[in-house]
């Protein structure tokens, strides 16, 4: 590629007297990839920041691994047997007993709230524990130690918390159908209890704020009727990507009537959305990019066109096919590189600036989050940079290869 070949391209891409159009062209052209790139990383970034968002928040309080049993009473008797093989397993890190129900709430002025009771172990954040929810409480602490000095304490959702005016300190009631009184008249007796709450905490995900009560294991075992029993058992893996291996495992090792959910299948609605959403997303956006392509097209061809002597007279003193279509190369090459770079640039402010500042506020009831998270992936960016510069060069090959198929005479006498 000689520097004439690159003096001419730079040549035509410039304005001219009498002719300023082109230039105005290959200025739309360029803004056109610059919005594609842009728009596509942004996009591609807020996806990935709703993925990665929504799976922190939602392992906050779901483990990487829930072991359970089958049948319409989620009880599962053996555990500390079952715990025990589990915790044998490689790249297995802690597992720990828990009960999960469900139940009404007072504080005593008459207003109830429909809630979701978790029974774990008693700790602090210092403590070995499957899941992170403990390093969340403000104040207090999970450990559901009262002011008697007995573990029949209870932390609410800071949003619980509000609409039930409960606050550390108080006392709450909760009710459960699941009672361990005895049949009656109208058949199973509720279980009510008294609870001190010792403390909230706040995940900022709408649904453990919003509806958690957390208590001890013993508590909620006999809110549940489950006496000895428990729901299942929560497993943590040296890392979440291993815990769908690992989940095939712990099914092999205990059988029937035990079943193993990672954490993709426990919200697999959920991220199943959010995968289908991304393509989606991807493949509309893409279609930006093929407008951007087509843009350099119409460009190139105008110029080839709008250049048709000048290209007979440079081939009749002699330059050869290949460097005609060198120039053409060049010029599509510059405006995907311009384009894809000003794009680039465009979409990493506006993606950092939309994660920094949190911009565009979201409604948590609704959506889980309370801001548009933005994640840019270096693999994710590296790739619309080499696509958007490979289908700028694509876009190229048709103009470039009309241009060095002219013949000179004719061109020379074209009009």
């Amino acid at each position: 590629m000689s520097r004439l070949e690159l003096s001419i391209a730079w040549r035509y891409l410039r304005s001219r007297r009498g002719s300023r159009l082109l230039s105005f062209i290959s200025v739309i052209a360029v803004a056109g990839v610059a919005v594609g790139v842009s728009a596509l990383i942004v996009i591609m970034g807020v996806m990935n920041g709703l993925q990665t968002d929504l799976r922190e928040k939602i392992l906050v309080g779901s483990p990487d691994i829930r072991v359970l049993t089958y049948g319409e009473s989620l009880r599962m008797e053996r555990w500390q047997e079952a715990m025990e093989r589990v915790r044998g397993l490689e790249d297995v890190v802690a597992v720990a007993p828990f009960v999960i129900t469900q139940g009404l709430a007072t504080a005593g002025k008459g207003h109830q709230e429909a809630i979701t009771i978790g029974g774990i172990l008693p700790g602090d954040s210092a403590s070995a524990q499957v899941t992170t929810i403990r390093d969340h409480a403000a104040p207090g602490a999970f450990t559901f130690v009262t002011t008697e000095g007995t573990t029949n304490g209870v932390v609410l959702g800071r949003l619980l918390a509000d609409r039930l005016g409960a606050y550390p300190g108080m006392r709450i009631t909760i009710v459960t159908a699941g009672g361990t009184s005895g049949p009656s008249f109208f058949g199973m007796r509720p279980s009510l209890m008294q609870f001190e709450v010792t403390g909230t905490f706040e995940t900022l995900m709408y649904e453990y704020d919003n509806n958690y009560a957390y208590m001890s294991l013993e508590s909620a075992q006999r809110l549940a009727g489950l006496d000895s029993a428990v729901t299942g058992l929560e497993v943590k893996t040296t890392n979440r990507w291993v815990a769908p291996d690992v989940a095939s495992r712990i099914l092999e090792l205990l059988s029937w009537p035990y079943r193993a959910e990672d954490w993709q299948q426990q919200n697999s609605s959920l991220f199943r959305a959010l995968k289908l959403e991304k393509l989606g997303m991807s493949v509309i956006l893409a279609l930006i990019i093929m407008v951007a392509a087509f843009n350099i097209v119409s460009t190139l061809t105008m110029v080839v066109r709008d250049k048709t002597r000048e290209i007979g007279i440079l081939k009749a003193m002699g330059m050869r096919a290949d460097s005609i279509r060198r120039i053409f190369l060049l010029q599509g090459m510059f405006i995907g590189a311009v384009g894809t770079g000003i794009g680039l640039a465009l979409g990493l402010v506006t993606g950092v600036a939309l994660e920094r500042w949190k911009v565009i506020a979201l409604d948590p009831s609704v959506y889980f989050i309370d801001h548009l998270p933005v994640r840019l992936e270096v693999f994710d960016v590296g790739l619309i940079v080499v696509l958007s510069v490979a289908v700028a060069l694509l876009a190229t090959l048709h103009p470039a290869a009309t241009a060095a198929k002219l013949y000179p005479i004719e061109a020379i006498r074209s009009e």
